[in-house]
């Protein structure tokens, strides 16, 4: 299936169902600092609501609207990128991601993000691609402005997350502006 060395010893692939425990463990071990972000965090309580979600992120590839990867060094899970639901009617997709904290600083979900991108506006034709971001995340928020991303705005407490409403940063990029 779908795979992509993004760094030395650092590769995506696709997600599928046998993955779920380990994915799982992941997000389990680093519960405490995802949640601050992520709404997602507090309804993943045990395997098989991993499991959905990985059979969900199949169906999505299958029918060609987007994906999920693994975000991998080696054989260890060390994170997870993926696209929301691709939106063909005007050509665009919002990517999401999140990385161990033990593994963040080293550049790994900015070579994710290029890869994402490139497949984005090289198979799917897309025209654009946004990243959206907690505006207090300034880890994430790095990321659009390093691969060189517009800040469009802030949506004003747009997401709810862990009982408190988040203002959200936008980011995109055009087809025609990606180097």
């Amino acid at each position: 299936m779908f795979q992509k060395t993004i760094q030395e010893g650092v590769c995506l692939r696709l997600l599928e169902e046998r993955h779920a425990a380990e994915v799982f463990a992941v997000v389990d071990r680093e519960r405490a600092y995802l949640r601050e972000w992520l709404p997602w965090v507090d309804g993943t309580t045990k395997v098989d609501d991993t499991l959905t979600f990985i059979q969900s992120a199949l169906q999505q590839y299958a029918a060609n609207e987007g994906f999920s990867a693994g975000i991998w060094r080696g054989d260890q899970l060390i994170g997870v990128i993926g696209t929301h639901k691709i939106d063909w009617l005007y050509r665009k997709v919002e990517i999401g991601y999140w990385l161990a904290s033990n593994f963040q600083g080293r550049g790994i979900v900015t070579a994710a993000c290029r890869a994402v991108i490139d497949h984005a506006f090289a198979q799917w034709k897309l025209n654009r691609v946004e990243i959206h971001c907690a505006s207090g995340n300034a880890k994430s928020c790095a990321i659009p402005k390093r691969l060189g991303f517009q800040f469009e705005g802030t949506q004003r407490e747009a997401q709810l997350v862990n009982g408190r409403y988040l203002d959200i940063q936008v980011y995109a990029m055009l087809a025609r502006d990606w180097k």
